[in-house]
């Protein structure tokens, strides 16, 4: 059961969650945005996350939620008469994406297809569920109308000793998922996590921006052609009402922001 993917430990108690709680709510006390802290491990197939540390951790990760997150945002806003939350038996899920960076120091983005119900044309990392460090929600403001999925992403960082062009000629994306695919390095990665979600205007972005980016677009009859993107894509924000409108994810801005920490190191 989808309940069972995720487990907290407050001060040491184990803590069940339910679909409409925020789970980083309940780790950060209720208060800010983040990021926290928060020591995590598996145990018999469940990510166990912790204010504290606990015997099996094995890491310390940080746990950050949007702004504008629908979990934090239930109990204050009345809900529409006969619409309803998905029922109390389901909880939080889990998914995985992979930062994957090749020899180059660059790292690789995927854009969904138009025809996915959740998430449509959004630019992420490749992943997919543990049945996929960010809660996530779809939709991804309350403005938009009541959430219908609620996971976990855990972003894993997988550093590979091949370049990017030897990496992309072993890609094969699954054309059901994925209409485009991209390789960003530093420069055009600073920039997109410098869009914050829940702000208006991108704050201190680089005056010599490309006007686009090359990226690579799958084709109906399986073969692929050049794209090139324009860079003012990647730099939208999440807007305030239901759009399909192509964008760089919440979650993956966060992911590339460590990401960029990880190459200052």
């Amino acid at each position: 059961m989808a309940a069972a993917r995720v487990l907290l430990l407050l001060s040491g108690r184990p803590e069940s969650v339910s679909f409409a709680q925020s789970v980083c709510g309940l780790l950060g006390a209720g208060s800010g945005l983040g990021p926290w802290p928060t020591h995590c491990g598996l145990k018999r197939g469940q990510l166990v996350l912790s204010d504290k540390p606990f015997p099996g951790a094995s890491a310390r990760l940080p746990l950050q939620r949007p702004p504008f997150c629908p979990f934090a945002a239930l109990d204050q806003q009345p809900r529409a008469p006969g619409v309803e939350l998905p029922p109390n038996g389901r909880g939080v899920d889990l998914g995985v994406a992979v930062i994957l960076q090749s020899s180059d120091q660059t790292v690789l983005l995927t854009r969904r297809t138009s025809t996915l119900n959740v998430s449509p044309n959004l630019w992420v990392p490749p992943g997919g569920h543990v049945e996929p460090d960010e809660e996530s929600a779809y939709p991804p403001k309350l403005s938009w109308g009541l959430p219908k999925y609620h996971h976990i992403v855990l972003y894993i960082l997988v550093i590979s000793q091949e370049s990017q062009q030897q990496l992309q000629a072993r890609i094969q994306p699954n054309a059901g998922e994925v209409s485009a695919f991209m390789w960003l390095g530093p420069d055009i990665a600073a920039a997109v996590a410098a869009t914050e979600d829940g702000t208006e205007t991108p704050k201190h972005l680089p005056q010599d921006l490309p006007s686009s980016v090359p990226a690579v677009e799958l084709k109906e009859n399986g073969g692929v052609q050049p794209l090139a993107l324009p860079t003012s894509t990647l730099l939208r924000t999440t807007p305030a009402t239901a759009d399909s409108r192509e964008r760089v994810s919440t979650g993956t801005k966060f992911a590339l922001t460590l990401w960029l920490q990880h190459l200052g190191r």
